[in-house]
């Protein structure tokens, strides 16, 4: 057994990452077989963990003898480090960690660092000005939303030890105006009965669970190899800051020993007096209900062969929205999350509009597949609970395609810019238009109005955007030709652009960002049945300008562009009021108020800057044309 001691003094390194300590703190490491046991006394609050990301995960365990005590997959450093994580210690006079899965020469052991704070200032060239993101650490799906007592809370999938997928625990986030966030320490951690996959959160008023008038209850997935995926529930009586587990969890099970069970999503039936379940079951939703949150009765199925395929449903939802605004006529809208397969490749929100009686849910067009937004980078759509008669929900700015390759390091994963959810008729069909919160306005410190624009061939606004670290607003009414083509292209000064443009001959708009920086990490080969579909993608594709075509290459699924139909819109409409809210790293389209909506990330190794307004094959006007600056 190979045993050494360090003496630890903590002290303000160069990396920010230690502050004075009062005193200086002894760790004591052993190896036992395949573990290293690291000892220490007078621990402060954090065992500074050094990640490289490219390495296999080890496990790391905080050892305190309790049958709670839970593994933790960390990339710790084997001969190189990327970054440090913070390991909490606990609040004992000692304590012991544990390391199973790494070799005795393993770089970390000696870049092991104790700490009572951890420095989480942006260190991220490409982390958003105004997008929320954690901290530090990997998120995806947004999850368990809820609003009360003035606070909107942001739950996420999280890993606080490392810039990939892992650890699932509950991120958590409140905010006043959907916009500022405070960060706060997670809510809900990965335990012995597994990861904490999506779910959903719900005040109960009526107290039908037991643990008082207007607690937060939190239903979720847990998932293991062990247990599969299972539904289980925590209550918070503090406003949603912490939340203890049901002691007889899970309260739910697949019937049929389904290992695809998950993302449980709650709501209040108001006709039934009980609460309703539904649940993404592989390629079906399933519906539940229940009067008290623990006991959970099967109702019926809905979505096997519908919509897009084929498709893995995640993360669904189920809410309702008046028709038009009307509150006398009101429709059930389900969303569904797919992965793989959607229209540009990888994941995407789907939905359905249709009617519920408490037993089923019925959609007259179910085989047609609907979608909340047309970008590649726009998934696992989410409401908020309790939000009275608004329907808010949020987005992961993201594609499981690339997800943990884009080239972030402390920290990985945005959402996209809250929205507000109505319903609108088009051609006896319903379609959800998708808006950006109104309260995204309060964004805008500064606006440059450049009026009313007629183009011929293109008019640049070099350095219109100058100053504004990349983060700008453009608005305009724009009308094309009726055979051509009216675009905005955002550049940089590197030769890096992104498009956006009007094409009414084939009735769509369009984001390329085949030229818009940082591409290369999106290779990937889609399973066969889905490179299939793709002959055909790439046959309408055709219709895209050559220089487009020639660019795009569906086995690098980064780089393409990505289009939605007009006729969202209208069929004869002629003139769009386009909104582009441009990040450091994402650009979000967004027409005639959200009847069309487009996310998309970019990667331009310097801000854009720069705007230009061009036309083709004929006269374009661009009226009202304004460029906000927006920050925090």
């Amino acid at each position: 057994m190979k045993t050494y001691n360090m003496i630890l003094t903590v002290c303000l390194m160069a990396t920010n990452l230690l502050i004075p300590a009062a005193k200086a703190q002894t760790m004591h490491v052993q190896h036992k077989g395949d573990t290293a046991i690291v000892s220490i006394e007078s621990p402060t609050r954090y065992l500074l963990l050094p990640v490289q990301e490219e390495k296999q995960q080890a496990q790391v365990l905080l050892d305190t003898g309790h049958d709670t005590d839970t593994w933790m997959d960390v990339r710790l450093a084997r001969n190189g480090v990327d970054y440090y994580v913070p390991f909490a210690l606990g609040e004992g006079n000692t304590a012991t960690v544990k390391i199973l899965g790494l070799a005795k020469d393993a770089l970390a052991l000696n870049l092991l660092k104790l700490s009572d704070t951890f420095n989480t200032a942006n260190t991220d060239y490409y982390r958003p000005s105004y997008h929320f993101t954690p901290a530090y650490g990997w998120m995806n799906d947004p999850n368990g939303m809820v609003y009360k007592d003035g606070e909107y809370h942001l739950y996420y999938q999280y890993n606080p030890y490392g810039s990939k997928w892992g650890n699932m625990h509950w991120g958590h986030a409140v905010s006043r105006d959907l916009i500022h966030w405070q960060h706060l320490d997670p809510a809900i951690a990965r335990d012995t009965l597994g990861h904490i996959f999506s779910g959903s959160s719900v005040v109960d008023i009526h107290n039908t669970a037991g643990y008082g008038k207007n607690a937060i209850i939190a239903l979720y997935t847990s998932a293991s190899d062990k247990n599969g995926q299972i539904q289980c529930m925590a209550y918070s009586t503090d406003n949603g800051r912490t939340f203890t587990k049901y002691e007889s969890n899970p309260v739910l099970t697949p019937f049929d020993g389904l290992r695809a069970f998950r993302d449980p999503k709650v709501f209040w039936y108001e006709k039934g007096k009980c609460w309703y379940m539904i649940v993404s079951a592989d390629k079906e939703t399933r519906f539940y209900k229940s009067k008290n949150l623990k006991k959970w009765e099967y109702v019926s199925a809905f979505g096997n062969g519908m919509g897009q395929q084929p498709c893995q449903y995640e993360c669904p939802d189920f809410f309702q929205l008046p028709v038009n605004g009307d509150p006398n006529n009101m429709k059930w809208v389900m969303i569904m999350n797919i992965n793989p397969g959607c229209l540009f490749g990888g994941s995407a929100t789907e939905y359905f509009v249709g009617d519920f009686d408490g037993k089923n849910f019925t959609c007259a067009d179910a085989h047609e597949a609907k979608w909340m937004d047309y970008g590649k980078d726009h998934y696992a759509t989410v409401t908020f609970s309790n939000t009275g008669n608004r329907v808010l929900a949020m987005t992961w700015m993201s594609n499981w395609q690339y997800a943990d390759l884009t080239p972030f390091k402390q920290n990985r994963g945005a959402n996209g810019l809250p929205r507000e959810l109505k319903l609108f008729e088009l051609d006896n069909k319903y379609y959800i238009q998708e808006g950006v919160a109104p309260e995204v306005m309060a964004l805008r410190k500064e606006t440059k109005e450049l009026g009313n624009l007629t183009i011929e061939k293109e008019k640049d606004f070099a350095g219109i955007a100058s100053g504004m670290n990349g983060a700008f607003e453009i608005e305009a009414d724009v009308t094309a030709d009726a055979n051509g083509i009216a675009g905005i292209e955002i550049y940089n000064n590197k030769q890096e652009r992104t498009l956006v443009y009007i094409d009414m001959k084939n009735r769509r708009i369009v984001t390329d960002r085949t030229e818009s920086g940082l591409t290369d990490f999106g290779k990937y080969s889609e399973p066969h049945h889905i490179e299939k579909k793709w002959d055909k993608q790439r046959k309408e594709q055709s219709l895209l300008p050559a220089r487009m075509v020639n660019a795009i290459n569906y086995k690098n699924n980064f780089a393409l562009a990505t289009w939605a139909p007009l006729n969202l819109c209208g069929k004869d409409k002629k003139t769009f009021h386009v909104d582009i809210f441009v990040d450091k790293s994402s650009i979000e389209l967004f027409v005639d108020g959200g009847r069309i909506a487009m996310t998309n990330l970019v990667f331009p190794i310097a801000p854009y800057e720069n705007v230009k307004f061009y036309s083709q094959t004929g006269k374009s006007e661009f009226q009202n044309v304004k460029v906000h600056k927006l920050a925090l």
